[in-house]
């Protein structure tokens, strides 16, 4: 499909993604409210039951909609780089994003249905089950956020302040990302799991998600476009562009999730990481 063609495509494309995320929301909780089992990968992190049942209902709507285009998920990313990488365009999901938050009864989980189209993000769709509330965006459309209180606000990210707020995951605060920190001196700290970071970004409750840790493509697609198109960035910590489907790893180097500013987050990088 081209270029043009696709983005004709993507607000058609937009609302059923939000309502299939929604969907796969409200299968999690089900399982959230009752007692469940945890079985462990090959790299010792948690699957549940919930994390199948999103997986299966967001391959079978995909699969429905216009453009007939492949899925990869985190649950099923058997694939290798040389099948996938004649894609152009295809679904980048994450069932569940964030199931040892899950699994341990907190918040911040959340469902995440990209678009990758020639290695960039144009449309992300999240939900996060707890709080019903969803962040969307497709390119050139700008960002939104519907919640109880409030369905299709626009967010953009803010300006920042002398002192900044950045989110960090509760379960991977230590290392380089403890040096970077300390380097930055004066900040607030917002602990939460998952693709969440990322929307707090988008949203102008942080100002910058340093990301110094292991994370896969499916982590960061559907937030990508939703910070790009409220005004923020996504990149690598050399400040080079993050992009999907390159190479044979679907590990993302390490990151920057960056709000309403041009601050050099770089020189807070340890030297070897610089």
């Amino acid at each position: 499909m081209k270029t043009e063609e696709l983005i004709t495509l993507l607000p058609t494309l937009l609302p059923e993604t939000k309502r299939i995320a929604i969907e796969a929301g409200e299968k999690i909780m089900v399982i959230f409210n009752r007692d469940f089992e945890v079985e462990y990968k090959e790299d010792e992190s948690p699957v549940t039951e919930a994390d199948l049942v999103a997986n299966s209902h967001i391959i079978a709507e995909l699969k429905k909609l216009p453009g007939d285009f492949p899925v990869l998920t985190e649950e099923e990313a058997t694939l290798s780089f040389a099948e996938r990488s004649s894609w152009e365009t295809y679904w980048l999901v994450d069932p569940l994003d964030g199931t040892k938050e899950f699994v341990a009864r907190e918040n911040g989980f959340t469902v995440n249905i990209a678009l990758i189209h020639q290695h960039k993000s144009v449309l992300g769709s999240i939900y996060v089950p707890v709080f019903d509330t969803s962040y969307y965006a497709c390119e050139g459309r700008g960002a939104f956020k519907d919640s109880k209180e409030e369905q299709g606000k626009k967010i953009t990210v803010r300006a920042l302040t002398e002192t900044p707020i950045l989110t960090v995951s509760r379960s991977h605060a230590k290392g380089d990302l403890l040096t970077f920190i300390e380097n930055i001196g004066e900040h607030e700290i917002i602990r939460t799991g998952s693709s969440l970071k990322m929307c707090y970004v988008a949203e102008g409750t942080a100002d910058l998600y340093p990301r110094l840790w292991l994370t896969s493509e499916w982590d960061t697609g559907a937030a990508h476009c939703i910070v790009n198109e409220a005004g923020g960035s996504l990149v690598q910590t050399d400040m080079s562009p993050l992009l999907y489907n390159t190479k044979d790893s679907l590990l993302n180097p390490y990151f920057f999730t960056i709000g309403g500013n041009d601050h050099d987050w770089v020189q807070y990088l340890p030297e070897k990481k610089a």
